[in-house]
């Protein structure tokens, strides 16, 4: 089968849905690809560079399967071949005309942004991959307008204080810009409506701000939902607090098949100090920002830029068209399980269901729901039987701790007196040992065993000497026996510094 990829037509947009790297990897499934005259020079991906990946430059329109960034318009859904597979950005939930005009094409249609937020689907998740890149260009974008230090720095001429960074939504693309902003100095700050985020958000150095109502749970589907009135209330009455205070704000917040949800409002955005910078990448959607334009870059009467463009992903088009080029290589690999070059759709995966639109020129949308659950499974009814309670351990009187000292050292004398006299020497050392090792080992942090164990395993070494000595005294046994320790010894030698050596490399820079 052939697979063509078109040259996207709508204005501005350098992205194309398949690089020469991509283009390899589809060869080895078999299919042969063609490349409109074109479609990848606004990404510096040139007609020749696809030649030499084996494709070939013609009419992509003829495929069997189309490969596009963005739903074509209709003057290219029109040359589509009946019975061809189109695979794009659909955005079926908020185009819903357009899902009618294919379902009237005997085509098969499936959307790349419509894939199931499951484990096995993250290879092929084009909002992540578009997410994380339009996340770090926001932040590119906040820092080229607001025109002053990120980080914080103390110069002969006087000290300039860090920027204050606020993101709305910890999502991928709000990690992403939480990530890049600390990277570059700034003291971070996130909010998002899903709890199970904030330890995410405080690996990445930022600092969450929880807002604490009763319909704060964590995520059923891995994405944000439309929250109470009075979760609203109080995260506006957060937001307006930190407009005051902060430089830069980041939105990120959408929902599913609904507008973007609005976060700050006019008065917020008056609160905050000249020259302050608010990135909206929710403007596509309808916006989280009060007087954002998509598309736009717009300057408030109190001098805030308010940034609304939607195409921060295509800002970094060779990148952006690489990873977008890779998710359609995972699904073609998914779709292709013979690689023999002929895709198979198949309904009974719940990954290729969710992502059909059409299929063959059949309304299959919207998808059946998909469980994807991250939150623990609900408690079952309570046992009408109570739980046997626990018994507790008694500590270990003082008389006994001392009878039990006294028969060990009593055996210890026994020993001692039935041994030979060049045994004694050694037994005293050895219970010398076992009392100092408690002492000094017993009484050192947890958190120090593992450090401690790596280094003081060298000890070991002592054992290796004394073995090493016994040996070829004529006696099998001992022979044996000083192998045996040897052996086990320099075990414990190697493996202490090993470890050693792996811990300290965790905090080496490379």
């Amino acid at each position: 089968m052939i697979i063509g990829v078109l040259r996207e037509s709508r204005p501005g947009e350098a992205r194309v849905a398949a690089t020469p790297a991509t283009v390899v990897e589809l060869v080895k499934l078999g299919y042969q690809v063609v490349v409109e005259p074109g479609a990848g020079v606004a990404a510096s991906f040139s007609d020749d560079a696809y030649a030499k990946a084996g494709a070939v430059i013609g009419d992509a329109l003829a495929a069997d399967i189309v490969f596009a960034i963005d739903a074509p318009p209709v003057e290219q859904l029109d040359g589509l071949p009946g019975g061809a597979t189109l695979i794009s950005m659909l955005n079926p939930r908020l185009n819903p005309s357009l899902v009618e005009d294919l379902s009237r094409r005997p085509i098969t249609a499936l959307s790349m942004d419509a894939v199931p937020r499951i484990s096995r689907a993250q290879s092929l998740d084009v909002l992540s991959s578009m997410a994380n890149i339009a996340g770090y260009r926001a932040v590119v974008e906040a820092a080229h307008v607001f025109g002053r230090f990120f980080t914080g720095q103390v110069t002969a001429a006087g000290k300039v204080p860090p920027a204050k960074v606020l993101v709305a939504g910890a999502g991928v693309a709000g990690l992403a810009a939480i990530g890049t902003a600390g990277s570059l100095g700034a003291i971070v700050r996130a909010t998002d409506p899903r709890p199970e985020v904030a330890d995410q958000v405080r690996s990445l150095g930022g600092e969450y701000l929880a807002i604490e109502t009763a319909d704060v749970e964590v995520s059923a589907t891995g994405y944000a939902k439309e929250m109470s009135d009075d979760y609203s209330r109080r995260a506006a009455q957060l937001y307006a607090e930190q407009a005051k205070d902060v430089d830069i704000i980041i939105t990120t917040a959408l929902i599913p098949g609904k507008p973007a949800p609005r976060l700050i409002t006019a008065e917020m955005v008056a609160s905050m100090k000249p020259g302050s910078v608010i990135v909206d990448m929710a403007a596509a959607n309808g916006g989280n920002v009060e007087g954002a334009v998509a598309g736009e870059a717009v300057v408030t009467d109190n001098g805030v830029t308010i940034i609304g463009y939607t195409d921060l992903a295509g800002r970094l088009p060779a990148q952006a068209s690489q990873l977008y080029g890779t998710n359609l290589v995972n699904l073609m690999k998914l779709m292709t399980p013979d690689r023999d070059g002929r895709l198979v759709l198949d309904f009974e995966d719940v990954v290729q269901r969710s992502m059909t639109v059409v299929r063959d020129g059949e309304l299959t949308w919207p998808p059946p729901p998909v469980s994807v659950s991250a939150a623990p499974a609900p408690s079952t009814a309570p046992s009408t039987t109570a739980p046997a309670e626990p018994q507790e351990k008694r500590p270990v009187s003082a008389r006994r701790r001392l009878a039990l000292a006294g028969v060990g050292a009593a055996a210890l004398f026994l020993l001692t007196a039935l041994s030979p006299a060049a045994l004694r020497g050694h037994l005293t050392v050895f219970a010398l040992a076992i009392v100092i090792g408690y002492y000094v080992i017993g009484h050192v942090h947890h958190a120090l065993h593992t450090p401690l164990m790596s280094v003081t395993n060298a000890i070991s070494g002592i054992i290796v000497v004394g073995a090493l000595l016994q040996l070829g005294h004529g006696d099998n046994v001992v022979t044996a026996l000083s192998f045996v320790a040897i052996l086990m010894a320099g075990i414990n030698v190697f493996g202490g510094f090993a470890v050693t050596r792996r811990m300290l490399a965790m905090f080496s820079r490379s």
